[in-house]
């Protein structure tokens, strides 16, 4: 009997050293993730329960706040002052819909939270709040890129080259995340509906233009060609590539009797120094095809392509590629493919923050800074808890390499493409253009420009895309103007300036 009753004593021992062992990892190793889980139902609720942390532009302009409600389980409702202004940035925090956006991305710091003691009496009885996000976003910037895309479908991203931090991330359609965070289910679920039906250009209207939709660049793709071209076949800079047919406006791609002609059938060619300004399409073919899928591939990923740029919004983490080139084996047969994708053509993708990405990496001497919308985090007290740190992405050129590039794109704006677009001399800007062809049956094109400035030491690095234009416009004219205004406000904003009113033709 007594041999039993041992072995029962043992079994239950074990089980309960189970139990503890469980509670302990519970308590201690699991916590934290738990606390942070989307499925734990007071993350769900607790954008209503408890006020959440504001969330502010770098000018000090609220974005996001929690006010009173007087209804049942949710006295809190989060407003945001600006409505769609910064919806594709700032998101939502919904009772019914959860977080989105940065406020997913710094749901810890924005739900109420246990304080650090001020006082013995806190320390007996310790108090919640939530902390304040402050961003490097400025609302007059995305102001300035609403009135100037005028209703067009279409992104535009600021970024300061040598921080990665992002001045403006603007996406037209965007949505008004009010109706989101309405205490009454059936405004908030009528809402979510409508956002989720795209538009007639295929768009769903929740601000993703800029991070997530994708198109073909076009000639700002010269720009990574004439890098792949510096960095890894040196000889090619100073080649000559001379289009072979009619007039020099042609050339006869390989493998086909296909002929890939310049915009307008205007002659051009020569050395990358001679046909970037203009923008060679032929020219820049025969330099794609010399340099070989193997490079052209290299010095596309080099730059952030078939990457996820690591910004700080959860949507970037659901695995959404902002840019695709295709691998170098998908070219062995099909020479034709190379020289397209060579200029921005065939299925080569990005998106507007990818493209500012390109920019700004020139324009810092060859290093691409990881992108980035936080500026710190402070407490209830104002204390900063969290500065972000900068951080290096990708570092595609030397700076001797880079050096090289810089002077061509300035030809861009002073003798080439973009010299139309109006850019202010005294502002020292480095461009590209680009107009891609859709492909689409209404023969349409998506309308690029890239920039950064001032050329000799840059600030502020600017992408914009007008997708879905006439076939009869081009990148400088649809996204010059709109650049123009947004570079020169960022401009006017580091120089403490007023960002309104930097140009005359410019609207706020």
């Amino acid at each position: 009997m007594s041999r039993r009753i041992s072995i029962l004593a043992t079994i239950i021992l074990l089980l309960f050293a189970v139990v503890v062992s469980q509670a302990a990892n519970i308590q201690f190793f699991r916590a934290p993730a738990l606390n942070a889980s989307a499925n734990n139902p007071r993350n769900l609720n607790t954008s209503g329960t408890f006020p959440r942390g504001e969330i502010i532009a770098a000018d000090g302009t609220v974005l996001a706040e929690s006010v009173k409600e007087n209804v049942p389980l949710i006295p809190y409702r989060r407003v945001y002052p600006d409505g769609s202004l910064t919806s594709g940035v700032v998101g939502f925090s919904s009772h019914w819909y959860g977080n989105w956006a940065l406020e997913d991305e710094y749901n810890q710091y924005l739900t109420a939270h246990q304080q650090p003691p001020q006082s013995f009496e806190q320390l007996l009885a310790p108090t919640s709040a939530a902390d304040s996000v402050v961003l490097t976003l400025y609302p007059a910037l995305q102001r300035i890129a609403r009135a100037n895309f005028k209703g067009k479908d279409g992104a535009a991203v600021v970024i300061v080259p040598k921080t990665g931090a992002i001045l403006a991330l603007y996406s037209n359609p965007t949505y008004n995340p009010i109706p989101l965070t309405s205490p009454s289910d059936r405004i908030a679920k009528t809402a979510w509906n409508r956002y989720l039906t795209r538009d007639s250009d295929g768009f769903e209207p929740l601000g993703l233009v800029a991070t997530q939709q994708t198109f073909p660049p076009g000639s700002t793709f010269k720009v990574i060609t004439t890098a792949a071209a510096v960095a890894y076949k040196p000889a090619d800079v100073f080649k000559v590539f001379t289009p072979n047919r009619k007039g020099r406006t042609c050339t006869t791609l390989p493998q086909t009797t296909k002929e890939l002609c310049n915009s307008g059938f205007v002659p051009c060619g020569g050395t990358i120094a001679a046909m970037l300004p203009v923008s060679c399409d032929p020219g820049y073919a025969l330099l794609g095809l010399d340099l070989g899928a193997d490079i052209m591939f290299k010095a596309a990923t080099s730059f952030g392509f078939n990457s996820i740029p690591p910004i700080d919004l959860p949507t970037m983490a659901g695995g959404a590629v902002a840019s695709y080139f295709p691998s170098a084996g998908s070219f062995s047969n099909d020479l034709p493919a190379l020289a397209y994708s060579s200029i921005g053509q065939q299925n080569v993708r990005a998106s507007a923050l990818q493209d500012a990405l390109v920019a700004a990496a020139i324009g810092n001497g060859g290093v691409e800074m990881t992108p980035h919308l936080m500026s710190y985090i402070a407490s209830p007290s104002g204390k900063i808890l969290k500065h972000y740190k900068n951080s290096v992405w990708k570092t595609p050129l030397t700076t001797s390499q880079d050096a090289q590039i810089v002077p061509l794109m300035r030809s861009v704006v002073t003798q080439g493409t973009a010299s139309g677009v109006g850019l202010l001399a005294q502002d020292d800007v480095a461009c590209k253009t680009g107009t891609a062809q859709t492909g689409n049956q209404k023969m349409q094109t998506d309308d690029w420009l890239i920039c950064f400035a001032p050329a000799t030491n840059p600030t502020v690095a600017v992408a914009v895309v007008v997708p879905f234009q006439p076939t009869a416009f081009f990148g400088a004219p649809v996204a010059g103007p709109i650049l123009k205004c947004l570079l020169e406000a960022a401009l006017a904003i580091q120089s403490h300036l007023p960002a309104t009113g930097t140009a005359t033709t410019c609207s706020s």
